[in-house]
């Protein structure tokens, strides 16, 4: 039985995976290799994080961004985007230096019991391990509006669904959403000669400032620190300080998780879609059904639109009820937030002893800092530091615990 099994490869799983080597911990890694980043996102986007906030860890340091980059002659510079194919190499180089062999094989089920856990993959295979680390990234939790579920595929998608756009060239369609992920799809869509429009709920855009520079005088850092989530205390704070944030009341955490950096596009985006995208502000779509041709969409208000296709860049929302891979039994038996995602400790380690959660679920326990890449280092330490103490302790057998009382607002 292993030690360890890290679920996902992406920049969350694989910092991990390369802190438990480390540390001399048995385990297996399983899962494609920053999936999301390599199948979830159209060519040509760029990363919205600065390059120097975008390092995968590893205990030592050595496999960082900059260090990949300027092996290939790539250029990390303040103030200037990645490309996510850039990235994406990134991460696949860091696998191959700083982690174990990664098996490709997804996990499809993931259950109790004595002394840790029975994980089965794709094809079959069983599993064992005394303790797991969940990082399955953001593809579990899509969350497409409740007017656009149950219209086909070839009708509505969600912005991640998609790695090409050129299907839509010289067609009409309607993007779904106010943050980077709809600015920037629509922006690329218009750039490829599509007709496209974007409904926003919101009465105004809003757009991330041009980063400060680097060097600048020293009362003008005092005053307005750069932080990996951008410059300011506040995100400072979210950045730089996850621990502290697990502190603060729950009711106070939850709030901020979903409300802190809210929906924005990049700087270098805007002058991308002012001008060349048709917006529509204030728009909510109320229904939407199949119509010769596409899709019509209905609004609040009375108004409506015809479109070709729908691409809802409406984000994601990381629930309990959404893990699929866990047992039922496992599932229910975790304890969760007013936000309906798993509870955590300050190790990151779930209701279920032994059973450890990293990234977008564990937002409203950490911070905003655990829905960007930035958030795998303090995660990959805290959560292997954790996995070594259950391993002391050991991870007890029998009988699930009952769920903890929900905390609401």
């Amino acid at each position: 039985m292993d030690d360890l099994l890290v679920v996902g490869a992406g920049p969350y799983g694989l910092s991990i995976a390369s802190h438990a080597a480390a540390a001399g911990l048995s385990l297996r890694v399983h899962g494609r290799p920053m999936a999301s980043w390599r199948d979830h996102m159209p060519r040509g986007m760029f990363l919205k994080s600065e390059p120097w906030a975008s390092h995968l860890c590893d205990p030592a340091s050595r496999w960082r961004l900059d260090t990949y980059c300027a092996t290939r002659g790539v250029p990390t510079r303040h103030g200037e985007p990645i490309p996510v194919e850039t990235f994406a190499a990134y991460g696949l180089w860091f696998a191959r230096h700083a982690v174990p062999e990664v098996d490709e094989r997804t996990v499809t089920r993931i259950a109790p019991r004595p002394g840790g856990f029975e994980a089965v993959t794709e094809d079959g295979t069983t599993l064992h391990a005394r303790t797991v680390a969940l990082a399955v990234g953001v593809m579990p939790f899509v969350d497409i509006p409740a007017a656009l579920r149950g219209l086909p595929a070839d009708l509505v998608s969600h912005s991640s669904h998609h790695t090409d756009l050129d299907r839509f060239r010289g067609r009409d369609v309607t993007v779904i959403g106010g943050g980077q992920a709809a600015l920037e799809t629509a922006a690329l869509l218009a750039e490829q000669g599509t007709r496209v429009r974007v409904l926003a709920r919101a009465g105004r855009l809003h757009w991330n400032d041009t980063p400060p520079a680097w060097e600048r005088p020293w009362w003008r850092s005092v005053r307005s620190p750069h932080s990996g989530l951008g410059p300011g205390w506040r995100n400072w704070f979210y950045a730089e300080r996850p621990g502290l944030y697990q502190r603060l009341p729950e009711p106070a955490r939850t709030r901020i998780a979903a409300t802190a950096l809210g929906p924005a596009g990049a700087w270098w985006v805007r002058d991308r879609v002012e001008g060349a995208v048709e917006i529509r502000l204030g728009q909510n779509v109320t229904a939407a059904r199949a119509v010769a041709g596409g899709v019509r969409l209905e609004l609040a208000g009375g108004g409506s639109v015809t479109t070709g296709h729908v691409i809802a860049a409406t984000g994601f929302r990381a629930t309990r009820d959404r893990l699929g891979l866990l047992s039922d039994e496992l599932r229910d038996s975790l304890a969760t937030a007013a936000d309906g995602s798993p509870r955590v400790g300050r190790d990151f380690e779930s209701s279920r002893p032994g059973l450890f959660l990293a990234g977008l679920l564990t937002a409203a326990a950490f911070g905003p800092a655990m829905r960007f890449v930035h958030g795998a280092s303090f995660t990959a330490d805290t959560l292997v530091r954790g996995v070594r103490r259950r391993l002391r302790t050991g991870v007890p057998g029998g009988t699930l615990p009952a769920p903890a009382q929900v905390v609401r607002d």
